[in-house]
């Protein structure tokens, strides 16, 4: 059954991812393809507080943050999850882990519409098999996203590469960043996995390098006291080099994303951050593999760095041990291959390589 915008008004439309960052950024302009097609429905967001930031540009969303460590822990918690959501016509599972399975059908049992991602597992299976690899581009996780509602019955037009966007800069973020320089680089060396880490020394060469490139300002990146101690350390040790870790709340993280140059990421959440207000992004692949899905909507792939070995992809996710246990993927991957890329996306001279 087609849904069209006339029939949206009185449509409750409940969309659920609850992790991780990159994946919730990557449904951001889904979701504002939604409310495009669907202007008068009521539309919930299920997904952690902190990352509601993420959806600045969609008009009209709602949230609900869920409590899984407390009052919607376990099944008894996912029973009064359902219960404080109340009813909904659509549900859209765009994450299909067991909370999520859990809790759709509970609301099919009360009459809602239910739809949920395809993640194509047998194909990313063979991708990163190394006995028998099929080495092909999957479709994208922003397209598995627009599938469920095309399967629901709207009349999703393709996904839209979001705009450039500059936002303005807080006081506190202004306080932070400093005066303007000339270029302005986010530096995002972290990942959940080890697969999609470069390694930190490798990525101090990168900073180190770009450093002393004239007019130049780096901004690092990431969560957590050991990501923090790294990032305070190259603060201290290079020039032009500053550390947002602990310093800003994730909106603000987006006001000054959207004001650098370029990011240069892991196959991560700075990537797909930085995508969604249209800033390019420089990123370094190891275990893994833009095949699979996850590269950044709207990212020029010239821009990814990465080496062609026979095993690559080894993961989907880099969460699996590497089969040579030392990732020579990453670990053989020149840090001035990273400079020569940025250089060249920004047109700027290269630096000497020390």
């Amino acid at each position: 059954m087609a849904v069209s915008s006339g029939d949206s008004s009185s449509l409750r439309i409940l969309v659920i991812r609850l992790s991780a960052m990159g994946d919730v950024a990557m449904t951001v302009p889904v979701v504002g393809a939604l409310r495009k097609v669907a202007p008068e429905a009521r539309i919930v967001m299920l997904t952690p507080a902190f990352l509601q930031p993420f959806f600045r540009e969609v008009e009209g969303l709602e949230f609900f943050s869920p409590d899984f460590k407390k009052r919607h822990k376990g099944l008894r918690g996912i029973v009064r999850l359902n219960r404080d959501l109340g009813h909904f016509d659509m549900v859209a599972d765009l994450h299909d882990v067991i909370r999520s399975k859990m809790l759709r059908r509970m609301m099919e049992r009360r009459g809602a519409r239910v739809a949920y991602i395809d993640k194509g597992r047998d194909e990313k299976k063979f991708l990163a098999s190394l006995e028998e690899k099929v080495k092909r581009p999957l479709k994208t996780t922003v397209e598995r996203y627009r599938d469920v509602f095309v399967s629901m019955g709207f009349d999703m037009p393709p996904i839209e590469v979001p705009k450039r966007l500059r936002y303005d800069l807080s006081a506190e973020v202004r306080v932070l960043a400093g005066e303007r320089t000339r270029y302005w680089i986010g530096i995002a060396p972290f990942a959940q996995h080890r697969g999609k880490i470069y390694p930190l020394d490798h990525m101090e060469q990168v900073i180190a390098r770009l450093s002393v490139i004239p007019e130049v300002r780096l901004f690092v990146f990431g969560g957590g006291p050991e990501e923090r101690a790294y990032a305070e350390r190259m603060q201290a040790s290079y020039a032009g080099v500053v550390s947002v870790i602990g310093r800003v709340r994730l909106a603000q993280e987006m006001e000054l994303i959207s004001n650098l140059d370029l990011m240069v990421s892991m196959d991560s959440s700075g990537m797909h951050m930085a995508s969604l207000v249209g800033v390019p992004a420089v990123s370094v692949w190891g275990a893994t593999h833009p095949y699979a899905g996850f590269y950044g909507l709207g990212q020029n792939p010239e821009d990814a760095v990465q080496l062609d070995m026979w095993c690559r992809p080894c993961s989907i996710y880099g969460n699996k041990p590497c089969a040579f246990d030392e990732y020579p993927c990453m670990m053989n991957l020149r840090p001035q291959m990273v400079v020569e890329k940025v250089c060249r996306r920004l047109g700027i001279e290269l630096p000497v390589e020390g």
